[in-house]
């Protein structure tokens, strides 16, 4: 199953809207320890709001611990990063992998480059630092759906009548 995961996270307000982007499209998160904030119940509530009800959360203790519950489980990671020479939109993704977005302050370190199976980038003009880990992650998250299909339920999407009217 298409998962994302949160690197250290150090912003409530991104890790929440992702969150929330997460339980709207049935992804599992995982949350890789230490957060730049508490990332109890409690605190990520504020930031998720009753969205954190509907989707799945593994809180891993380290990188290591993720990495060593990644491994086991096969699945491929995919590191968006500013650094990354494939446009996401030309990334072939896989219905299993995980997609990884680094903090907001400083992206992922060097071992976790290099521990990435693929790494993609959003593409964006010239002198521009990046784009909201947030967007990027619905941007990619949207890409990796299309492309694979991911089992997004739409009979429990609740959708609005053309005209705008609830």
């Amino acid at each position: 199953m298409l998962r994302l995961a949160l690197y250290q996270p150090d912003i409530p307000q991104n890790a929440g809207t992702m969150l929330r982007m997460a339980a709207c499209l049935g992804l599992p998160v995982e949350i890789i320890e230490p957060a730049g904030f508490d990332v109890s119940d409690r605190h990520l509530r504020r930031s998720g709001l009753d969205y954190l009800d509907h989707v799945a959360i593994t809180r891993h203790r380290s990188w290591s611990a993720f990495e060593a519950w990644r491994r086991e489980a096969g699945i491929r990671l995919v590191l968006a990063t500013t650094r990354g020479a494939l446009p996401y939109t030309d990334f072939a993704f896989a219905p299993d992998d995980c997609l990884l977005m680094g903090r907001e302050s400083a992206g992922v370190p060097e071992q976790v480059h290099a521990a990435a199976d693929a790494r993609i980038v959003v593409p964006m003009r010239t002198g521009m630092r990046a784009i909201n880990v947030a967007v990027c992650a619905g941007m990619i998250a949207g890409e990796a759906i299309r492309q694979t299909g991911a089992d997004v339920n739409l009979a429990e999407l609740t959708r609005r009548p053309a005209d705008g009217k609830a």
